[in-house]
């Protein structure tokens, strides 16, 4: 006996230390909320006592304490806890009653697998009927009232709410199923998209290089033998073949970082390193724009933009480069003005030509060059202009922030977006004197926006059979979201649950009115 006593008390001994680690290692907030349970169970089952005295008190206070304490225990130990409710069946704290079903209903959703729950509520049933019989035997001819009132409380309170427990338990792995399984379409969906888009980059490279850079190269080789050729019979025409052969030669550059930046599953912003965009830079351009015939000018104000952000150098080099292309095109021979002026984390640069002082004839465009360059600059945050200037002639002017939102800055920082917000207005372009047509070959250096972004889903249009178009044309069904698919199975396993539990509602209702009015 003894020993048997010793295992019973180690057995203890080992729960107590179980349980205690458990509740330590438990988030607070659950805690807090199964300690605010079981006050209210505990106040609910003792507090109306003490205007309602039972014919014995004693257990009546045993019985709400025993309810208190089953809330905690229906987590930790579901199959105990269905359990321990035969003994609130058959008691006489009727006020303990309205906890049985929550602390069922509860339990039994953690109960795997199903019949291990009903199991549990069969012998509380038989628990309960016994305990009621042997209450019975006290008084002969009220057993079949205690009895039949005890089967009558088991199965509204017991069984009934089991039902609705083990629906809404076997409702649970049905939705974490279903949620993976959206999760892994909309994964699937996401890679499918991204290969789709990479395979139509590197189609579209692949033509590039065949068409762009076969005719660069025919261009770069016919341009170096008329530099030789110039350089023994016409002198002064050699300067314009090497200005020619070296355009070329910076064509086939750009041309390369394009197809790589095409080829590429991510775009990264241009290299901070990079001198795109500095005086050193513009100056170069305005040479060249000189070699090539164009009377201009550069006047640079305040420091040097090498520690500005590297689209905003890249702007500043687009800027001035499409502005000198179109002088070039359509006002050859124009006085030319370029101005750049840094100061205050702000960087104006305008380019500013005369009106020709010969007829030209101006080459038709489509506006694409200066409508790209405004797009451009108001994503940096800053302000374009382009039209006609007062005294004749045509300006182009932007006004940029040294460093953008989410721009890297050369010791490493970066810039948080939505600091940055557009400033000025932009002046439409209207017809000039001077076409805004002049789109020079781009430069993949420059930040070129990708066809589609790798990271973001593609826009698609919805097809008529609610449908989905994928970026190839064809027609794909993506899955719906995950409240979608799972609400048809919770409303439903919700509605039986309420359905199960409306009769164990009422008889409670009445339990408590026959109580009161006693």
């Amino acid at each position: 006996m003894s020993q048997v006593l010793e295992r019973v008390r180690r057995a203890v001994i080992r729960e107590a230390l179980t349980e205690r680690a458990a509740l330590r290692a438990a988030p607070r907030r659950t805690v807090v909320t199964e300690t605010a349970a079981s006050l209210l169970v505990a106040a609910v089952a003792l507090l109306p006592l003490l205007a309602v005295h039972p014919t014995r008190p004693v257990l009546a206070v045993l019985e709400g304490c025993w309810a208190a304490l089953l809330v905690p225990v229906r987590h930790r130990r579901p199959v105990l806890a269905v359990l321990g409710t035969a003994a609130l069946l058959v008691g006489d704290n009727v006020w303990t009653m309205l906890a049985i079903p929550l602390i069922v209903l509860s339990a039994t959703r953690n109960i795997t697998p199903a019949r291990r729950a009903w199991h549990s509520v069969l012998a509380t049933c038989a628990g309960a009927l016994t305990l009621a019989l042997l209450i019975g035997l006290r008084a002969p001819r009220a057993l079949p009232e205690e009895v039949g009132g005890t089967a009558l409380s088991a199965l509204l309170l017991l069984v009934l709410p089991a039902l609705s427990g083990t629906l809404l338990g076997r409702r649970r792995p049905l939705v974490r199923l279903l949620r993976e399984r959206n999760a892994y379409l909309e994964q699937a969906r996401s890679l499918t998209a991204a290969t789709a888009r990479l395979e139509e980059r590197a189609r579209i490279a692949g033509e590039m290089h065949d068409l762009l850079g076969h005719r660069l190269s025919l261009i770069s080789v016919h341009a170096g033998a008329l530099e030789l050729s110039a350089a023994r019979h016409a002198p002064p025409l050699a300067g314009q073949a090497e200005l020619l052969r070296t355009t070329a030669g910076s064509a086939m550059e750009e041309l390369r970082e394009i197809l790589d930046v095409l080829r590429r599953a991510e775009v990264t912003e241009p290299s901070p390193k990079s001198d795109r965009g500095t005086r050193e830079d513009i100056a170069a351009l305005v040479a060249e724009a000189r070699g090539a015939g164009v009377t201009v000018d550069l006047t640079w104000s305040g420091p040097d933009t090498a520690d500005a952000g590297p689209r905003t150098r890249q702007a500043i080099h687009r800027v001035v480069r499409e502005a000198l292309t179109n002088v070039l095109k359509h006002a050859a021979g124009a006085p030319t003005r370029v101005d750049v002026h840094s100061a205050d984390g702000r960087v104006e640069v305008s380019v500013t030509n005369e009106a020709p002082r010969t007829p030209v004839h101006p080459l038709v465009g489509n506006h694409s060059g200066l409508a790209g360059l405004d797009e451009r600059v108001r994503l940096l945050g800053g302000s374009f202009t382009a039209g006609p200037a007062p005294t004749g002639g045509f300006r182009v002017a932007a006004r940029l922030p040294c460093t953008p939102a989410g721009t890297t800055t050369p010791d490493g920082t970066s810039t948080p977006v939505g600091t940055t917000t557009p400033v000025g207005t932009t002046t439409p372009v209207g017809a000039a004197a001077v076409d805004p047509a002049g789109d020079p070959a781009p430069s993949l250096s420059d930040p070129a926006p990708p066809l589609s972004d790798p990271a973001s889903p593609p826009t698609r249009a919805v097809s008529p059979s609610l449908g989905l178009t994928d970026p190839t044309g064809a027609e794909a069904y993506a899955p719906l979201s995950a409240e979608a698919l799972t609400w048809p199975r919770v409303l439903g396993a919700g509605c039986a649950a309420v359905c199960v539990g409306l009769p164990t509602v009422a008889s409670l209702v009445v339990l408590l009115a026959l109580a009161i009015l006693r």
